[in-house]
């Protein structure tokens, strides 16, 4: 598959990550993607593709692309063969300011884009960047078209730095300690915080917290899982198989074989490294 990334200028590098380009046959039909601090947005360029948030609901079909904040459980792509879209990879906060909605409607609830933006406006710039010459020019066509949506949040500078704060420690210092100037009601924060993230600052701190978990498990060694759970702060093994499960979808020990799978049989693909095979 071909992967590209570009890092966005201002005023969009404080809400973005990335934007990104993949174009080709994926690894894998169905991928498992497990929950992570990192709201998305997809503008799908190829056939449609498939979501299923949640073991609790059936997959869903996406045309023309779709929003998602930031997850709450593991949730499951179905890539068409071939695929083609353009994406962004968001901050925690950086979604809300291009959708009409509360972030927490968009937890675990994926939403076409024509949703947000409406038909005509989605149809032109998937018609823009199917005409692009290349793919850096497509990701320069999407980040202008951010910049023109982009519009002003209330409370959005106290959460950034909140959400900042919680990156920094990892999710690993608990929010009432946090060192923010002027800080509000704790209910004012949770709000705002589901409005513009989606969830609330601790629970936003346990997706730092197990991501940071997760990324750091060398499936490549023996595991001591009591040690893993216990770096993590998890003093309870139940509670932190629950949680794994919840942001996996799969226990400990599954995890470290499809992650195994993934390895062997695709090292070094552009997408290793988070997704997991779901087939």
């Amino acid at each position: 598959m071909e992967y590209l990334s570009r890092v966005p200028g201002p005023p969009l590098d404080g809400l973005i990550d990335d934007l990104y380009y993949l174009e080709g046959v994926p690894p894998y039909s169905r991928l498992m993607l497990p929950a992570a601090p990192a709201p998305l947005l997809i503008v799908n360029l190829g056939p449609l593709f498939l979501v299923r948030a949640g073991n609790d609901v059936g997959a869903v079909e996406y045309a023309d692309g779709c929003a998602v904040a930031t997850p709450t459980r593991a949730w499951e792509f179905g890539y068409p063969t071939p695929t083609r879209s353009v994406g962004v990879h968001f901050k925690p906060w950086g979604l809300a300011p291009f959708i009409p909605m509360p972030a927490a409607e968009l937890c675990d609830r994926p939403v076409t884009l024509e949703q947000i933006w409406g038909r005509p406006a989605v149809a032109g710039l998937r018609d823009r960047l199917s005409a692009a010459d290349a793919p850096h020019d497509m990701l320069v066509l999407l980040e202008e078209e951010l910049v023109r949506r982009l519009r002003p949040i209330n409370g959005l500078d106290l959460v950034s730095r909140m959400s900042g704060a919680i990156a920094e420690t990892g999710g690993a210092v608990p929010i009432g300690d946090l060192d923010v100037a002027s800080r509000p009601s704790s209910t004012y924060v949770a709000m705002r915080f589901k409005e513009i993230v989606g969830v609330t600052p601790k629970r936003l701190a346990r997706s730092y917290r197990f991501t940071a978990t997760v990324l750091a498990i060398d499936v490549a060694a023996p595991i001591d899982w009591s040690d893993v759970a216990a770096r993590a702060g998890y003093f309870d093994q139940a509670h932190f198989v629950h949680e794994f499960r919840e942001f996996t979808g799969l226990t400990p020990t599954r995890y470290v074989e499809v992650r195994q799978r993934f390895l062997r049989e695709h090292p070094d693909h552009a997408l290793e490294g988070w997704p997991l095979p779901a087939e």
